[in-house]
């Protein structure tokens, strides 16, 4: 089975309609696609009765990737805001098994920095989550090349198989030590698939954060680009049993867009999706 979504849910114009689109955009979203990332997660770690409320207004079939709180992965400067990182992760385990409690976790996604390299202490630090996050399906994301030099990446992989890690496969600019090359192999029943575009002008900070994080994604996937990630992603189904695909590429508003042609090509055709804006892309694809 393949799905395919977003991340996140509230920046999408073209899917809200325009009664709901400043009050329940999440329900609009719903009509559309059956997983969607949570990227807010990373930033602040969700209340128990936010997650309640999500859940209880997504059909039966929906799905969320949540992505793992930045004190988890390493991006936090500083202190974390716990007494503890036991504290840290504890509160992360009780916003992520109210999602499991309704049926609609799909993983958790714990991406890491580009900093984050192939060696001993990470290693360690990646089997420290995996006891943490014992009860979840995990997916890892890495941002640093070393995980797949020649000499590492058929270890890397069997190090994500034996501890029951999801590899978070991407496709993003080839920008030097801080990017990831499109590697398709699935090392679990679930697969990830994260779609970051390819501006490589743009994936690289050049000293102006503001502008660089407006530009990072900002990318308008072509139809031949978009075959050939449909081709990939049909070859891996002989690997695994689900496959989620989630676009990250909405600096520009065009994620949805890309979305909604590669479930064209793929055809996708999702069945119990939310009653309303069914038909807004038609004719447009």
């Amino acid at each position: 089975m393949i799905r395919v979504g977003l991340t996140g849910w509230g920046d999408h114009p073209l899917l809200y309609s325009e009664v709901t689109a400043s009050k329940d955009k999440l329900f609009d979203y719903t009509g559309h696609f059956l997983v969607v990332e949570v990227d807010t997660s990373f930033y602040a770690i969700p209340s128990v009765d936010n997650v309640r409320k999500w859940c209880e207004g997504t059909p039966s079939s929906f799905h969320f990737v949540v992505k793992a709180y930045q004190g988890m992965t390493g991006h936090l400067r500083g202190d974390i805001p716990f007494e503890t990182k036991n504290d840290m992760f504890n509160a992360f385990i009780k916003c992520a098994d109210e999602f499991k409690r309704h049926g609609k976790l799909a993983m958790v996604l714990a991406q890491f920095p580009p900093w984050f390299d192939c060696q001993a202490k990470n290693v360690q630090y990646l089997m420290y989550v995996r006891q943490q996050l014992k009860d979840f399906d995990v997916a890892i994301e890495f941002r640093n090349q070393t995980w797949y030099a020649e000499n590492f990446r058929e270890q890397t992989m069997d190090f994500l198989r034996t501890n029951k890690f999801i590899h978070t496969i991407c496709d993003e600019p080839q920008a030097g030590a801080g990017s990831v090359p499109f590697y398709p192999v699935a090392t679990a029943k679930k697969a990830l698939i994260r779609i970051h575009g390819r501006n490589i002008h743009g994936w690289r900070n050049t000293g102006n954060t503001e502008n660089w994080r407006k530009v990072r994604f900002l990318y308008d996937y072509n139809r031949e680009e978009l075959q050939q990630l449909g081709q990939n992603i049909k070859s891996l189904q002989s690997q695994t049993d689900e496959i989620f695909v989630l676009f990250n590429n909405n600096s520009g508003q065009h994620a949805a867009k890309n979305a909604k042609e590669l479930q064209n090509i793929l055809a996708i055709k999702d069945d119990g999706l939310a009653p309303k804006q069914l038909n807004m892309f038609e004719g447009e694809l």
